[in-house]
C-alpha cells in the first residue's frame, strides 16, 4: 500500500531526523521535507503567533497544507503542547500528536504520546545567578533557552540560545533596558532533545497503529477508540480505575473488537484500589 511512495513530513524543526527512519523502514516510503513550508504560521510556543485551533485540528491542518503545497497524497505532521499534566497536578508534561494522512486510500491515523519527560519551564529573573541556576535545571546548553522582557512581551524575543557567553550577553543587554528578564526553555524540537525523544516515541506508536490492520477489511485503520476501566483489585476484588480492556474500531467497516487485559495484568495491585488504599 505504501511501498515506494513519497511522503512529506511537515516540519521546519528537523523532526524528520527521528520520524523518517522509522517510516521508511516500516512502510517502504521515501520521506522528504519542504523547507519553504513554515509551520510557525499555525502558532509558536512563545506566543507571538497564537495557535487558533486545538492540537488535533492544528496537526491535521499542518499536514494537509504541506501535502497540498507539494502535490503529495501521503503526509505526516506532529504537534506538541506543554503544561500541567491532565491528571498529575503540578507536574509538567509534553503532549505530542502525530498524524498520518493517505489521500489515495482515505486513511487518517493519529498517535499520541503524553510524557512527563520534559524540561518545560519559565521564570522572571533579576540576576545572572538566577539565570545560571535556571539554565542548569533546564539542561542547558544541550537544551536551548529563550530570553525576553517578560512572559507576555513579544517585541524582543531571543530564541535558540545554546552558548553560555551568548546567554550572559543577551541577559545583560535586556536587563540593562528593562531591569528584569524572562527566561524560558526553547521547546522547538531541534533545540530540545527531550522533546525530540518524545516525538520519536510517538512516531513508533504511529507506525504500530499503521501496521495494525482490521481483521475484517484488512485496512490499516484499526485503532483504539476507548479504554474501559475496572481491573479488579487482587486483595478485595473491587473494581479499580485501571484499564481492563481496550476497544478497537475500524474507521472503514466499523468492525469492533474488545481486547481484555491489554497491560498483561488480570488483577491490580491494592495500592491503586480506592477501597484498600483510600
Amino acid at each position: 500500500m505504501f511501498q515506494g511512495r513519497k511522503l512529506i513530513i511537515a516540519t521546519k524543526h528537523q523532526k524528520e531526523n527521528v520520524i523518517a527512519p522509522l517510516l521508511e523502514e516500516a512502510l517502504g516510503v521515501r520521506c522528504f521535507v519542504d523547507e519553504r513550508f513554515d509551520t510557525d504560521t499555525l502558532g509558536t510556543f512563545t506566543g507571538e503567533i497564537e495557535r487558533e485551533l486545538d492540537p488535533i485540528a492544528t496537526v491535521r491542518k499542518k499536514c494537509l497544507l504541506a501535502m497540498e503545497l507539494n502535490n503529495c497524497n501521503l503526509g505526516v505532521a506532529s504537534e506538541g503542547s506543554f503544561g500541567p499534566h491532565p491528571s498529575l497536578f503540578f507536574v509538567g508534561s509534553d503532549d505530542e500528536f502525530l498524524i498520518f494522512i493517505d489521500k489515495e486510500n482515505d486513511l487518517e491515523i493519529i498517535a499520541r504520546e503524553l510524557s512527563l519527560e520534559t524540561n518545560f519551564n519559565g521564570k522572571q529573573i533579576e540576576s545572572e545567578s538566577e539565570l545560571l541556576e535556571f539554565a542548569q535545571a533546564a539542561k542547558f546548553p544541550s537544551h536551548a533557552l529563550i530570553l525576553r522582557r517578560s512572559k507576555n512581551d513579544y517585541n524582543e524575543i531571543i530564541k535558540g540560545i545554546t552558548d553560555t557567553g551568548q546567554l550572559k550577553e543577551v541577559f545583560k543587554n535586556l536587563f540593562k533596558k528593562y531591569d528584569s528578564v524572562y527566561v524560558e526553555t526553547d521547546m522547538r524540537a531541534l533545540y530540545n532533545p527531550m522533546r525530540m525523544q518524545v516525538i520519536e516515541t510517538a512516531a513508533k506508536k504511529l507506525v504500530a497503529q499503521i501496521n495494525l490492520v482490521c481483521p475484517q477489511c484488512n485496512k490499516p485503520s484499526f485503532g483504539i477508540t476507548d479504554a474501559k476501566r475496572g481491573l479488579k483489585c487482587s486483595l478485595c476484588s473491587s473494581p479499580t480505575n485501571s484499564t481492563i480492556s481496550h476497544i478497537y474500531v475500524c474507521k472503514h467497516c466499523q468492525f469492533t473488537k474488545e481486547e481484555m487485559y491489554p497491560n498483561q495484568k488480570t488483577r491490580e495491585d491494592p495500592t491503586y484500589c480506592d477501597y484498600c488504599n483510600p
